[in-house]
Order: C-alpha cells, then sequence, then structure tokens
C-alpha cells in the first residue's frame, strides 16, 4: 500500500478538520447567503450564482470545474450543475458526489427566528435556508477531498445539482447527457439524514412517491344553498366522503392494492417521535405496526391541496365542482405505476351520488431499498462509526429522492449509499432549518475515511 493511500484514523482526521473548520463555516456562510430557489416564480440568476460560487469552491481544490444543464421534458433548459472530476488511479474506483445547490424557498418571513439567507449560528447550530439541506452536504464532499488531497486514492466526480427542490426535471436527460463524465462505481447522495443528533446512519430504504390531481363534479354549475340545500348533491360533500374513504378508523391507508411491508428492525421512541414532528399531546398517532413500519415501509397518502372558497370569502353556495391533489407515499417495493392505478380505481370505486371523476394529473417516483450486503455498504458504516465514535445504525426515511431510480437505471451496477447531515430537529424544509455542527463535522470525516478505505482496498 502506498503512503498516499495509508491508513488513516478518524482521530488524525478529527485534528486536521480542526484546523481549517472556520474557513469551511465562512464558505458555507457564503453560500447560504444565495437564495437559490429554483422555481419558476424566484429569480433564475440566484441559482446560477449559486453555481457559480459553488464551482469556485470546486476550482480552489484544484479541480476544473464545468456548469452543465440539460433539457427538462418541456423543451427548455435546466438550472445549473456542477460537474468536476479528478481521474482514478490504475485499478481503482471512481466515486460519484452528489448534493445539490438549490433551496426550499424560505417559507413565511415571521415564522424564523433569523434571516433565512443569512447563516447565523446559536451553540452547535448554524441556522440558514440551505445550511442543511444541502449546502452543507457540499461542503461535505469539498471538504473531506481538501482532507485528503494526496491521499485520496479513488477517482471523484463531483455533481451539484441545481434543482432538486424543484423536483428534479432535467435529471434523467442529464445524466443521459453527460453519461460517460458520470459514470461511476460508488455513488454517495449526501441528502439524508442521521437517527439522531450524535448518532449515525446510512439510509438503506427510501419510500416512492406518486401525486394524483383530480377533480369532481357533481352539478354543471353552482346554486343557492338554501334554494337546493338538502336536495342536490354538492361537489364539497362528495369530495369528503371520497377522502374520507381513503383511510380506516385508525387512520392507516385503505386503499386496495398498495404495498406494504410491516417489520422493521429498529425503531422510534413514541416520546422522541412526537417531540420532532409536533403532533400535539392530545393527538393519536395514526396508523398500526411499528412506528418505523408507518413511516418507512407502509404507504401513506396526504391531502395536500384541496380548491375550495376561502372562509373569508365563501358565499351561501354548493359547489358544482372541486379539485384536490394527494401526495401518496409508497413502501419499498411497489411501482408509481402500480400505486395511481390502484388510487384511481380506489376514486372510482367510492364516487357517491353518482358524481363525476376526472385525472388531472399524475406524477410518481419509485422507492428504493440498498443491498446491505453490498460490502461497500459495509465500509461506508464502519466509516461513520469510526468518525461518530458511536455504532452507526441503517435506517429507512419516509420521504423520498425519486432521482435514485434514475441512477441506478443509468448506472445499474453502482453501489448507492444514502447519507446526509440532517438529524431529526434540522427542520429541512421548514422555518428555522439548521445544521448540528459537531455532526457536520462528524459527517466530513466519514467521508474522507469512506473514500481513503475505498481507495485502499483496491
Amino acid at each position: 500500500m502506498s503512503e498516499s493511500t495509508s491508513a488513516l484514523d478518524s482521530a488524525q482526521l478529527h485534528a486536521e478538520l480542526d484546523t481549517i473548520f472556520d474557513e469551511v463555516l465562512n464558505d458555507l456562510t457564503d453560500l447560504v447567503a444565495i437564495p437559490s430557489v429554483a422555481w419558476p416564480s424566484f429569480d433564475a440568476s440566484r441559482v446560477t450564482a449559486s453555481a457559480e460560487a459553488v464551482a469556485a469552491l470546486a476550482e480552489g481544490l484544484g479541480l476544473e470545474v464545468e456548469i452543465l444543464t440539460a433539457e427538462q421534458p418541456d423543451g427548455t433548459n435546466g438550472y445549473p450543475a456542477v460537474v468536476a472530476s479528478i481521474p482514478a488511479p490504475e485499478g481503482a474506483p471512481t466515486v460519484l458526489l452528489y448534493a445539490h445547490h438549490d433551496v426550499q424557498p424560505p417559507g413565511r418571513e415571521e415564522d424564523w427566528e433569523t434571516d433565512p439567507f443569512v447563516a447565523t449560528r446559536k451553540g452547535d447550530r448554524l441556522f440558514g435556508r440551505g445550511a442543511a439541506d444541502d449546502k452543507a452536504g457540499i461542503m461535505v464532499h469539498l471538504t473531506a477531498l481538501r482532507l485528503l488531497s494526496d491521499r485520496l486514492g479513488v477517482g471523484v466526480t463531483l455533481f451539484f445539482e441545481g434543482e432538486e427542490e424543484a423536483g428534479s426535471p432535467s435529471f434523467r436527460n442529464f445524466l443521459e447527457t453527460y453519461r460517460q463524465r458520470l459514470r461511476s462505481d460508488v455513488i454517495v447522495v449526501a441528502d439524508s439524514g442521521n437517527w439522531a443528533a450524535g448518532t449515525p446512519a446510512l439510509t438503506t430504504s427510501l419510500r416512492g412517491m406518486c401525486a394524483v390531481e383530480f377533480e369532481i363534479a357533481t352539478l354543471d354549475h353552482a346554486v343557492h344553498s338554501g334554494m337546493y340545500g338538502g336536495l342536490a348533491p354538492d361537489a364539497m360533500l362528495a369530495m369528503t366522503k371520497v377522502l374520507a374513504s381513503l383511510h380506516d378508523e385508525h387512520g392507516s391507508v385503505a386503499v386496495p392494492g398498495l404495498h406494504r411491508e410491516l417489520e422493521t428492525d429498529i425503531d422510534y421512541d413514541e416520546a422522541t417521535l412526537r417531540g420532532d414532528s409536533g403532533v400535539l399531546e392530545s393527538s393519536e398517532l395514526i396508523g398500526s405496526g411499528t412506528l418505523a413500519s408507518r413511516l418507512w415501509t407502509q404507504p401513506a397518502i396526504t391531502v395536500i391541496g384541496l380548491d375550495i372558497p376561502d372562509v373569508a370569502v365563501s358565499s351561501n353556495t354548493l359547489q358544482s365542482s372541486l379539485k384536490a391533489k394527494l401526495s401518496i407515499r409508497l413502501a419499498p417495493g411497489d411501482t408509481p405505476a402500480s400505486a395511481v392505478r390502484a388510487v384511481e380505481d380506489h376514486l372510482r370505486a367510492n364516487l357517491p351520488f353518482g358524481a363525476q371523476l376526472r385525472i388531472v394529473e399524475t406524477e410518481g417516483g419509485s422507492p428504493w431499498r440498498a443491498d446491505e450486503a453490498d460490502p461497500v455498504v459495509r465500509t461506508a458504516r464502519q466509516a461513520l462509526t469510526d468518525a461518530w465514535g458511536t455504532e452507526s445504525v441503517t435506517m429507512g426515511i419516509g420521504g423520498s429522492i425519486p432521482f435514485i431510480a434514475d441512477l441506478l437505471e443509468v448506472f445499474p451496477d453502482a453501489s448507492i449509499l444514502v447519507t446526509g447531515v440532517e438529524d431529526p430537529d434540522a427542520r429541512a424544509h421548514s422555518a428555522n432549518e439548521s445544521l448540528y455542527l459537531p455532526d457536520f463535522k462528524a459527517a466530513i470525516v466519514a467521508e474522507a475515511l469512506l473514500l481513503q478505505r475505498l481507495g485502499s482496498t483496491q
């Protein structure tokens, strides 16, 4: 084994990281200051500025960097991604390091305790939009490479996407367009979280998702609720009955045909879960089975949109038609196409009063489960354990990363590792998003250990 790939230990890397950590935080602070929201209603130039800032950081490590785009399904250009590469030594694997530099919209300013685009440190947490999701992921990748320098021992390709929070519309075309440039043996997706602050985890399963938008009609025009109420079936009544049919009396999904698995190896503490999720003390948890299975391996359906008049402008009217949008989370083993069919069949079977149903739009992303017997997975878990000094766990995530399926289809032989810096109180997507700095440091060291060990095993 050469000197460049000789074994490094966690303590050495932590000590080296401490000497540069203030610089790392300054770079992350500069990235958080850029409101890189890749939604049509926001300034696209800010996403470009974010890509340029990330590219400059990568160039500072001596990498040759490109800012690239690909077409979205509608033919327009997608948002910019940053790509850079370090060639692999002879016989060594190439590792693709993925993160995204775009962020969620800030939401209501009054819900934030700090300016969402000013990184603000309070104790061991750094607050700001993107501080955790996912500009910290970018800094994990870049800082791990900085720590290793000529001790790397593997090839590396950086792929920092610019539209993940907008659903990655150009992602699949991007993979196809730059397939040769992105081809790799191991893919590290730094966009997940850990079991708890201070307890590292490797994400080994993700629920898939699909969305179904539909319209129910019962009248050809709206009418006076006093004149016809009690006789004419209004769309709101039909809609509430249909929506109520989606769950049983315990709150479990009641749609036949949706796949479910009930067992998980580890489980949540209920008090912790209630605290993390903000469930009121008076509210009962819904569903059945272990708490972890309800979040990871069972389907969930949420009504995320309903087109009805606001209370402030409502009138005494029977609504003739209404639209609703469902978000459906799929258990590993299901497919979006199968789930959409099951939901559509259920809606039709439960229409009351002869109401008419029109499916407006559907979309979906596949679930995913890792092969925990993969030696790369075992290497990653050990790196996490060593970096944190705490035994790592494998866990599922109730959310979805739909592009994992695209990565598997384009690079079917690659090992995929889903890691991240978030903890249950990071509040990604919500107001007061924050990064727990001790876990951020451990994540950097863990990735450096992983990369060095992947190279030294060749």
